[in-house]
Order: structure tokens, then sequence, then C-alpha cells
């Protein structure tokens, strides 16, 4: 169960035979990014669990779950833009039955991903399944 927007991610990712290719791709989806103001990168926001500096803040309207997001590291803010497609404008209610993990899987991602880098981005998907039960 995946958004249209994470879907042509994948279709992508089709296309691209490459690791250096697929990383290239991950980090320029991150570079397209807002960046999240530093106004918004304080210790509530801040995901505990990552090697490098991770923000995430989400917003639920109308029943609607999104977030933004950013990091200091170039490869975790293009991870970062992976999960806003994943589960941006997405019904809050549907936000936990998404299987990130599987969903990421068809990426490759979890083959290519540093132990630290996998713990971090472990730790994003549980914060965003956190605040979307909390609501």
């Amino acid at each position: 169960m995946a958004t249209a927007a994470f879907e042509a991610i994948a279709e992508d990712f089709e296309f691209l035979e490459d690791w250096e290719d697929r990383y290239r791709y991950v980090i320029e989806q991150g570079k397209a990014m807002e960046p999240l103001p530093d106004a918004l990168k304080v210790p509530a926001t801040k995901v505990d669990g990552c090697a490098s500096q991770v923000w995430l803040h989400p917003v639920i309207e109308s029943g609607t779950f999104r977030f933004d997001g950013d990091s200091d590291a170039l490869i975790v803010r293009g991870l970062i833009a992976l999960l806003r497609a994943l589960y941006n404008d997405m019904p809050v209610s549907e936000v936990g039955a998404v299987d990130a993990r599987a969903e990421l899987g068809r990426l490759g991602l979890h083959d290519h991903l540093s132990a630290q880098r996998s713990n971090g981005l472990r730790a994003m998907i549980e914060r965003i399944r956190t605040v979307a039960a909390a609501s």
C-alpha cells in the first residue's frame, strides 16, 4: 500500500541498474526538498537513534498525515524524501498499516544501507508511526 508518489519512485528505481545511480537518485530527492526551518530543528522534532542529525516535523490536518524533515547528511535527507513520498497526504488512519520495510525493500535499500543508516531509517519510521497512532 504505497502512495502514487512512492510508486513513481519505485518505477524510476527499476530503470536504474547501478547502485551508484540509485544513491545519486536518492540524494537528488533529498536536495529537491525544501529545508526545514531552523525554528523547527528542536529537541521535540529530533529523531534519536540516527547516526546523523535528523528532524521530522509531522502535521495532521483534516485526518491527513504529512511531514517535513531534514538531516545534515545528504543520503539521510534523501531517505527522508523517500519516506515523505511513502506517507505524505495519506489518511492518518492508514499510516500504521503501511509496511514501510517491505515498500522500501522493493527499492533494494536494505541490502545497500549501512547498519547505522538502517537503524536510523527504522527510528524515523517508528517516529512516523508513533505520531500517527497518537492522533
